[in-house]
């Protein structure tokens, strides 16, 4: 079985995305990484291409500021990257530049994978994710639970949107939770760091979502945000507590990050009670 794997990428060193990890997570089960590199104003390609690692292929971009709107330049930089994966390949594993794998579950990944592989009508594996908000101990379990990020390469799918999910490359039709013959469960979770950040630096990636998103032009709830020296998601306060353990490659930036005012239980605030009201119970 042909993995290729493959992310794009850009500006993500001064942002503080976990974007080394991320490739250092993928590494071990892939044949092939093809890396998208935009043309960032940080060292953001000089670190990638000091992990030195013979499989990562690297390829270099420039961002058109035209499709700003809605994120839809995410999508075509990792249609970019996708497309440069080896049509050999049975499948290509796509990360974003702020989720790692799990080291306890590339064997049930790789087998995933292999069950699937000579089914053709299978287009892709949906991830199933864990999502930390503001630290390493609290999961957003209001976000999206799952992705997908295992698909077929050779011009079968295509990335849509911002980037979140996939197409079927015939008719453009999103693969979705509706369209459940052309996709299987993988195993495992993606581990979801974009949102663990200082407050400061959670601020800063609010401005940058208005610039990729909104062309710039802010809405009232993104002024109230960017009006703040530092910003934190108002149901910090009340995230699930996780109590597992963290992939390997996130130990020394886990150990580095600041220690942060321990919050009373979840079941002791009011607020939890009054979010539940409005976004009902998850997890």
């Amino acid at each position: 079985m042909i993995v290729s794997g493959f992310t794009f990428c850009r500006n993500v060193e001064k942002l503080d995305y976990p974007f080394l990890e991320s490739i250092r997570s993928l590494l071990p089960i892939v044949d092939e990484m093809v890396i998208n590199v935009g043309d960032s104003e940080d060292k953001t390609l000089e670190r990638i291409c000091s992990i030195n690692d013979p499989k990562i292929k690297i390829i270099e971009s420039v961002w058109d500021m035209s499709l700003r709107k809605d994120g839809l330049i995410y999508a075509q930089q990792t249609n970019i990257a996708l497309e440069n994966c080896r049509k050999d390949a049975d499948w290509a594993f796509y990360l974003q530049a702020d989720e790692v794998i799990h080291e306890k579950d590339y064997e049930g990944i790789l087998a995933s994978m292999g069950a699937h592989k000579d089914n053709p009508r299978i287009l892709g594996l949906m991830s199933r994710y864990k999502h930390f908000v503001g630290d390493y101990n609290s999961l957003d379990p209001w976000s999206y639970r799952r992705a997908m990020r295992i698909v077929r390469p050779g011009g079968a799918v295509t990335s849509v949107g911002d980037a979140v999910g996939f197409a079927r490359a015939s008719d453009n039709l999103y693969i979705g939770k509706a369209q459940r013959d052309l996709w299987e469960y993988a195993a495992g979770h993606i581990y979801h760091y974009g949102w663990v950040k200082s407050p400061a630096l959670l601020r800063e990636k609010v401005r940058t979502q208005v610039e990729w998103y909104w062309e710039g032009v802010p809405n009232s709830r993104d002024n109230q945000v960017l009006s703040l020296s530092e910003f934190m998601p108002p149901h910090y306060p009340f995230l699930k507590p996780f109590t597992g353990t963290h992939p390997r490659v996130m130990e020394e930036r886990i150990r580095e990050f600041p220690e942060l005012t321990p919050k009373k239980s979840r079941w002791l605030n009011p607020a939890f009670y009054r979010y539940i009201l409005q976004h009902g119970f998850k997890g």
